[in-house]
Order: C-alpha cells, then sequence, then structure tokens
C-alpha cells in the first residue's frame, strides 16, 4: 500500500512552494484532465459496463458529458472568480479598502462513491484544481475497474506531488482518515459520513459530506400522470436506482394512486421491456450484498409490477410495492435499488408531518399543477435541493449548487459552488496611513456619545 503519510508530506511541501496558487496553473491542470479523460473516454466507458453495466448513453449523460461540463464552466469562468472581490468598509474604518481573496486551502482529500465512480471522484477534483489545492483522491473499492481507470487518469496527467489516487478498501480509508487533512470532501452513506466527521473533528478540519436518505415524492391529484409516472420511473430506475438523489418512496393521492400505478407498469414496460433482467441496457445491482438486501426489502409490500430478479448478472427488475406500512422493513432505510413503495394519501397535511418526523432528506419531489401546494411544500419541507414536476434533473447543472442538510449531508458544489467550497474566504482590510481618527484610543473620556452616533 502507498505510504499515505509519506504521500501527504510530500503533496504538503509542494503545495507550500506556491505553484498552485499561479492562475494560470489551474486553467493548465484542468485542462490536461480534460485532454486526459479524452484519450481515456473508451476505458472508462468499458470499466463503468464492468463495474455497474451502465449503458453508454446513460454513463455520458451522467458521469462522462457531466465532468466535460463542469470542466468547460471552470475552464470559462476561473479567470473571474479567482479575482479578489471588493467589499464596502463602514464609515467607523475611514480610510479603508477592503476585499476578499479566495485561497485555496491546502491539501484536501476526495473520498468517492461506487454508484458513480467516474462523476463523484472527477467532479469534486475540479473544485480542488480551480481553488489551488494539492488533493489525495479515494476511489470506491466497490467500482475497481473505474477506479483503476481513474487512477490511471491522474497518474499520467499530474505529479503526485500534486494530485494522487489512493486505492483500497477499508484498511485505506481508515489509513487515509488517521492523517490530518486541510479539507475533506466525502460522497457515500450517512454511516461512514458520521465516521468521516469523526476523524475529522479530531484536527479540526472542515468537511463536506454528500450522503443521502429517504427521498420523498409527492403526486398530487392534480397532475399530469403519464408525464408524472415517466419522470417518476426514469428517475427511480437511472443506475438501477442506485442514485443518492432517486425517488425513494412514492406519495400518490388515493384518487389517482392506482390510475399512476398502472401508468409506472407501462413505464416500465416501454422502457426496458417485459424482461428488464435480460436487457442488456439495464444496469446491475453493484455486489451480491446489496442485491440480497434489496430483495429481501420486496417483501415489505405486494409486489404489483417486477419483482424479477436475476442472481448471475445481480439485476433485480424494477419493482413497485403496493400495501407498504409506514413501519415497514423498507421504509426504515434508504434502498438504493429498483424498488419503489407507492403509498396512498388523502391529507397532505399528514404526508408533511411524516416527512419532518424523518431525517431531513437530500431530494424531494413534488408532482403537482397547484401554485399552492407548491408554495407550501417548498416553504414547510426542509431538503437538500429537487424538482417540481421531475425528479433528479436538478442535479444536473452547475447554476445551482447540489448538497444536503441535516443529516443528507453539509455543503454544496457544482460550478461557482465547487470554487467556493474548496476555497477559504480570506477578508482584508487595507488602511491608509493618510490619516488616523483619534476616536477608538483610550482614554475614552467623553466619547461615547459620539461613537453612538456612528454605531446606531
Amino acid at each position: 500500500m502507498t505510504d499515505i503519510k509519506s504521500l501527504i508530506n510530500k503533496q504538503r511541501d509542494y503545495f507550500y512552494k506556491g505553484e498552485t496558487l499561479n492562475p494560470e496553473f489551474r486553467l493548465k491542470a484542468l485542462r490536461a484532465l480534460k485532454e486526459g479523460i479524452r484519450k481515456h473516454e473508451v476505458e472508462i466507458f468499458e470499466a463503468l459496463v464492468k463495474d455497474l453495466n451502465k449503458p453508454g448513453f446513460e454513463a455520458y449523460a451522467t458521469e462522462i458529458g457531466f465532468v466535460y461540463t463542469e470542466l468547460n464552466e471552470m475552464i470559462r469562468k476561473l479567470p473571474r472568480w479567482v479575482k479578489p472581490k471588493r467589499a464596502r468598509t463602514p464609515l467607523t474604518q475611514f480610510k479603508s479598502a477592503s476585499y476578499i481573496v479566495s485561497e485555496p486551502y491546502g491539501v484536501v482529500l476526495i473520498m468517492s462513491p461506487w454508484n458513480y465512480p467516474f462523476q463523484l471522484s472527477i467532479a469534486p477534483l475540479i473544485g480542488s484544481i480551480a481553488g489551488g489545492n494539492c488533493a489525495v483522491v479515494k476511489p470506491s473499492a466497490y467500482s475497481p475497474h473505474t477506479s483503476s481507470v481513474v487512477a490511471k487518469i491522474i497518474g499520467e496527467c499530474f505529479d503526485e506531488r500534486y494530485i494522487s489516487v489512493v486505492e483500497g478498501g477499508r484498511e485505506a480509508n481508515n489509513e487515509l482518515l488517521n492523517q490530518k487533512f486541510d479539507y475533506i470532501f466525502f460522497t457515500g452513506s450517512v454511516a461512514v459520513g458520521k465516521t468521516v466527521m469523526e476523524a475529522a473533528s479530531r484536527h479540526l478540519t472542515p468537511v463536506t459530506l454528500e450522503l443521502g436518505g429517504k427521498s420523498p415524492c409527492i403526486v398530487d391529484r392534480d397532475t399530469n400522470i403519464e408525464l408524472s409516472a415517466k419522470r417518476i420511473i426514469w428517475g427511480k430506475t437511472i443506475n438501477s436506482g442506485q442514485t443518492c438523489v432517486a425517488p425513494d418512496y412514492c406519495f400518490a393521492h388515493k384518487d389517482i394512486k392506482d390510475e399512476l400505478i398502472g401508468a409506472m407498469k407501462k413505464c416500465i414496460k416501454e422502457f426496458y421491456g417485459e424482461t428488464p433482467c435480460r436487457n442488456p441496457e439495464y444496469p446491475r445491482i453493484v455486489n451480491e450484498k446489496h442485491f440480497n438486501r434489496l430483495k429481501a426489502l420486496m417483501d415489505s409490500g405486494d409486489i404489483v409490477a417486477g419483482g424479477d430478479f436475476n442472481e448471475e448478472t445481480l439485476q433485480i427488475s424494477p419493482t413497485i410495492l403496493d400495501n407498504v406500512g409506514l413501519d415497514s422493513p423498507v421504509m426504515q432505510e434508504e434502498i438504493f435499488g429498483p424498488v419503489l413503495p407507492v403509498i396512498g394519501y388523502e391529507n397532505i397535511e399528514e404526508v408533511i408531518a411524516y416527512i419532518n418526523s424523518r431525517p431531513k432528506p437530500l431530494a424531494m419531489y413534488l408532482f403537482t399543477r397547484s401554485k399552492e401546494l407548491e408554495r407550501r411544500i417548498v416553504e414547510r419541507v426542509s431538503f437538500g435541493g429537487g424538482c417540481i414536476n421531475d425528479t433528479v434533473v436538478h442535479v444536473a447543472t452547475s447554476e445551482m449548487p447540489f448538497g444536503g442538510v441535516g443529516e443528507s449531508g453539509m455543503g454544496g458544489y457544482h460550478g461557482k459552488w465547487s470554487f467556493d467550497t474548496f476555497t477559504h474566504k480570506k477578508s482584508i482590510m487595507k488602511k491608509s496611513f493618510l490619516i488616523d481618527i483619534e476616536l477608538r484610543y483610550p482614554p475614552f473620556g467623553d466619547k461615547l456619545n459620539t461613537i453612538k452616533r456612528f454605531m446606531k
């Protein structure tokens, strides 16, 4: 295994040489990364098939193409973002000038998961590079083929003193978390996120935690049922449901619940055919452990669609559950697979109360034509981000931050927010020698009334 402590020391020494502070150095690194990805694009596709059986379109749309979009945004706008930002100075500090400098943290750790193993390794790295940091990237051992390609690309593009990849399993994770980093960016489960935060606290290291949770979907009776069903099934079955922002469970108004389920069943057949587990474009579950966990959760209700599985390929067909109790096993943990409980409701206030009684979700989806219901949900339910009349697509933009709240995470990134995440905002006030106001200096005497006039 890599001598991790020695590697971090090398990166820290390199960082203090100041090369990464130069905006041109950062732009050159971003362009090199983009070229490295283009060079190995075919290998990335192949690795994603081996790890998760991702079809080419899905792999490009959700992983490779997403990364290109982030890179292009950063390359285009970084020269403006790195400039110091002027700030207003209070009259009490006359004569002064104030400004804010975005400075890199130093040596950062990026820990990525297996479900989007390319995108979730490289997208945070783009923010780290733009911010001027050195970085250690730790991809998941559950997606070994993609992790290997990530290591190959980064190894060819960068000196390990600047950016390096550490592969391995739990032992490597533990060794990394025992070290002192200047920032940690983690994407993964809530349970592991708590471990990461605990380790970071020993060094008072700031963290971004991109976690997950049970993201609810509400379907009002006043909606386009066919299109709602289509968008819900699409969001639920991307990557075979192994998406942190996938709709986890669905509350459907009792007046349209059966019609909605019928429309969902129709969409599953249109998307993946009569036998999804034999469809070469349908992704698989990452490993046997998760496969068996999902099979067990399917016993939590009546299977009204799907329920088939292939133990050899680790595929589970998109499965809809009806008559699911709120205390059933499938409602107690994040599903992270192609199983969707659909629960009828009559009173939206009871739905809001239920969601608010649970840990705050990473995503929230509402399908309705009612602006009043939209306002009520957005105002009264706390969640990381979400969509009105769609699912998942809110994460696919560089114009809004993506991140969780409460147990679904902390911090956000994408676009400008990635740059902000990986930089400390250093406030500077520059005073003039031409004027010095005596008011602030002792003895104070009768100066109190004077200062009150300035600081009411």
